[in-house]
C-alpha cells in the first residue's frame, strides 16, 4: 500500500483479481483504492471481468481501478479491454470499451467512508491462521 495524492493505494496485478483475501489484506493495511493493471483475454474477460472487479470492491470496501489491455496481440491472443473504476458498493463509476482510450473518473472518498460506516466489514472479518491453513 502506497500513498498517491493523499489516497492510499493497494497495488496488485491481473491474476491477483482472483484472490479475495489479498484484496481484503490490502484494505486491512489501509488501502482505499485497489489498482489492477491487467491482461485478461477476451474469453476470461467476458466471463469474469465485471464480476471479479465488483466483488473485490464489495469485499474490500475499496474503490477498484483496473486497466486491462485491449485488442489483438497476435493471431492467437486478444485482450478484453473494458478498463473501469468500481466503487465500494459495486457501482461502475466509469468503463471503457475495447479500444485504446483514457479513463478519467472521480472517486468520492466521502462515499467510501459512508459505505464503510454502514457496512463495517473491516471490523467484522477476522483474518486468522485457520483461514490461511485450508490446504
Amino acid at each position: 500500500v502506497i500513498e498517491v495524492a493523499g489516497i492510499k493505494v493497494g497495488l496488485a496485478v491481473c491474476y491477483d483479481l482472483r484472490f479475495a483475501l489479498l484484496a481484503r489484506q490490502l484494505a486491512a493495511s489501509g488501502a482505499e483504492l485497489l489498482v489492477y493493471p491487467s491482461a485478461f483475454t477476451e474469453v476470461t474477460g467476458a466471463a469474469h471481468w465485471h464480476l471479479l472487479l465488483r466483488a473485490r470492491a464489495v469485499e474490500s470496501g475499496c474503490y477498484v481501478l483496473a486497466a486491462d489491455q485491449c485488442g489483438e496481440h497476435n493471431a492467437k491472443r486478444r485482450s478484453f479491454g473494458h478498463s473501469m473504476l468500481v466503487d465500494p458498493w459495486a457501482q461502475v463509476v466509469a468503463e471503457l470499451g475495447n479500444a485504446p482510450e483514457v479513463l478519467v473518473a472521480t472517486m468520492d472518498l466521502q462515499r467510501l467512508r459512508e459505505i464503510r460506516q454502514k457496512l463495517p466489514l473491516h471490523h467484522h472479518q477476522r483474518l486468522t491462521a485457520s483461514l490461511k491453513e485450508t490446504h
